[in-house]
């Protein structure tokens, strides 16, 4: 497949659906409902099958929690152009199309996705390049949205041009979950393409274990064989993987496959989201048990960001007990406590 468009369905006929999913279907939601042909083998048919639950429309989107927001990490007041976005000082953020190949039901970006919202054009990407090309501050550039590689070969190797002519200095990142929802997509054409185009990191995003099927492992395999790093931003969902065994095989299966886990996210308080999110304490309890099983190597950063636009904010246990006359009171994640002395 190299044409960018993924086979996917809007509703399956071998995919049945529950009553309130169907309800959820029929009230037409945001984002909209779509998923791969992919995606749809991996179900095992159980209605609370954690893959399921990621990307069926259920009534709960339709309750507004307290707190849930429409833009919750404040994007719009941090845009400088349109499709630009920049809450950091080092790196800034393209959003160059609103599509995905099937959409996650948590998503914090929902009021942009969907087909009508579509692709960056070519006078947008002129306008961010000459931007980047005057803020040299910016080392980092990421392409996100939707998700990029629902654009063709053609205009996505073009885009990414452009800006490499703007700044030929500049790193680029790009989000994706197409490796993992239509691994097809993944194709010798297109991974050709970006290897020769580095430096350029590939952000990934499974949330189970049971994401990483042989066909997405490979597809992974053939974006490492042209020296571009996958590295995985997860979300904590309710249902999902809130379960530190579950946490533990995927973070293990991603190390094992090369591939770095980046980030775990508390979920963003999103308008209709509050069904996926766990209570903070607990998130925190999980995640340090995650600690105390795995390695520096598998153990995401576990991170939340902040509402309204301040950015990421590290949610670990605190290790620092204190200071004492001899020195610093500091604990293991397996909960031994020792004295580091302060240098005379």
């Amino acid at each position: 497949m190299t044409s960018g468009r993924a086979a996917y369905s809007l509703l399956p006929a071998e995919l049945k659906l529950t009553g309130d999913e169907q309800r959820a279907v029929d009230a037409g939601p945001r984002p909209p409902f779509r998923i791969t042909r992919h995606w749809l083998s991996l179900l095992n048919g159980a209605a609370d099958d954690p893959l399921r639950r990621q990307v069926i429309p259920t009534t709960a989107e339709q309750i507004r929690g307290a707190g849930e927001l429409t833009d919750p990490l404040g994007e719009k007041a941090h845009s400088p152009l349109p499709r630009l976005i920049r809450r950091y000082a080092d790196r800034a953020l393209v959003v160059v199309t609103g599509r995905c190949a099937l959409y996650c039901r948590y998503c914090f970006r929902r009021r942009l996705t969907g087909d009508d919202f579509g692709d960056i054009t070519d006078k947008q990407v002129e306008a961010i390049s000459i931007w980047l090309a005057k803020n040299r501050e910016v080392k980092e550039l990421l392409l996100s949205g939707g998700d990029p590689l629902t654009l063709n070969n053609r205009r996505l190797l073009k885009l990414i041009d452009r800006f490499r002519t703007a700044r030929p200095d500049i790193v680029l990142r790009l989000a994706t979950r197409m490796p993992i929802v239509e691994p097809g997509r993944i194709t010798r054409s297109l991974v050709r393409g970006l290897g020769r185009r580095r430096p350029l990191w590939i952000v990934i995003q499974a949330n189970h274990p049971r994401e990483l099927s042989t066909e997405a492992l490979c597809s992974i395999e053939r974006l490492q064989r042209r020296g571009l790093p996958v590295i995985n931003q997860a979300v904590l969902l309710r249902g999902v993987n809130d379960d530190v065994e579950v946490l533990e095989e995927l973070s293990r299966a991603l190390v094992s496959a090369g591939v770095k886990p980046y980030y775990l996210f508390q979920g963003d308080l999103a308008e209709g989201t509050n069904h996926f999110r766990l209570p903070l304490d607990e998130a925190r309890r999980l995640t340090e048990e995650l600690r105390s099983r795995v390695s520096g190597l598998a153990m995401p950063v576990f991170a939340v960001d902040l509402p309204g636009g301040g950015g990421k904010v590290l949610l670990g246990t605190d290790h620092v007990l204190g200071r004492t006359d001899k020195g610093w009171k500091l604990r293991t994640p397996d909960g031994l406590e020792g004295l580091y002395p302060d240098p005379p």
